[in-house]
């Protein structure tokens, strides 16, 4: 299953950077986020 990662501005929680992924990217990603504080919104990818 692929995923849709956006990544958010502090500012106005606009999105600002677009990546479609794989879940073990994903979950790099997560894990990478939670250390700097930075934003995601994450959500299923519906086609490619």
């Amino acid at each position: 299953m692929r995923f849709e990662i956006l990544r958010l501005d502090d500012a106005q929680g606009a999105a600002t950077d677009r990546l479609i992924a794989d879940a073990e990217t994903v979950r790099e990603y997560l894990k990478a986020a939670a250390l700097t504080g930075e934003r995601l919104y994450i959500r299923p990818c519906k086609a490619i």
